[in-house]
């Protein structure tokens, strides 16, 4: 989602839940684009909001993923009679690929080569037009489907990716502490697969020693996988134990 949306859709949520009469009253980077500013001043909440990657450079990794392979799983779902499970290494899919054509070298073999395949797992690494391995499983008692996925690359840099990040944004909420407002610092992930409420929470904990950035008197969380549901946590008592 978009920075502005997201920031739009917590500050509705904190007007049904005890703040009757907030909105957004301005953009400060919209009039200050000179220097590092924050993203809203809602009320007595001076809010800098934060996107999260649970895997390093995951969203740009995820949209070379998606131009491989995007597509393919509606595409082609009718046209099975059994389920077929795809999986990719993590970063198989890099820069300088021609996507479109791997694109079209996965849609034929899927359409002319996985019915020779049994009904067991495979690791195949000589498919036309394909410069990586395929982890695929095919099962024709499940539901038929063309599923994709990647491995999990097991990263463990999540708190320090996360401690160089909030230290930077709440930097920027430094300059409002003497206004009287509440520096608040939205953190946001769309990760639907790999993240979730508890693992965030024990992922801040772990960067700031069950603190508080310095600087920041609230910590959000905004979970965004699913944007007609999005779901909003206050972190603060649980990092200030």
């Amino acid at each position: 989602m978009k920075d502005r949306d997201v920031i739009k859709s917590f500050v509705a949520y904190l007007k049904e839940n005890g703040h009757p009469s907030l909105e957004v009253e301005r953009w400060p980077e919209d009039k200050n684009r000179g220097s590092k500013e924050i993203d809203a001043i809602a009320g007595d909440f001076a809010i800098e909001h934060t996107s999260i990657d649970t895997l390093p450079h995951q969203r740009r990794n995820s949209d070379w993923f998606m131009k491989a392979v995007g597509g393919l799983e509606r595409e082609l779902s009718n046209s099975l009679p059994y389920r077929l499970s795809i999986r990719l290494q993590y970063q198989a899919v890099r820069k300088g690929q021609n996507w479109s054509a791997i694109s079209s070298a996965l849609r034929n073999w899927i359409i002319t080569g996985a019915s020779l395949l049994e009904d067991r797992d495979h690791v195949l690494d000589r498919i036309p037009g394909v410069p990586f391995l395929l982890y695929v499983e095919k099962d024709s008692s499940r539901r038929p489907g063309v599923i994709f996925a990647r491995s999990d690359p097991g990263d463990h840099t999540l708190s320090d990716r996360i401690r160089e990040q909030l230290l930077g944004k709440a930097n920027k909420l430094l300059k409002y502490q003497m206004t009287g407002k509440t520096m608040l610092l939205l953190v946001e992930s769309e990760d639907i697969a790999l993240m979730n409420e508890l693992k965030m929470l024990a992922a801040i904990w772990k960067a700031f020693s069950g603190g508080l950035p310095p600087g920041v008197d609230q910590v959000w969380y905004a979970d965004t996988s699913i944007p007609r549901e999005i779901c909003f946590k206050d972190f603060t008592l649980a990092l200030k134990r």
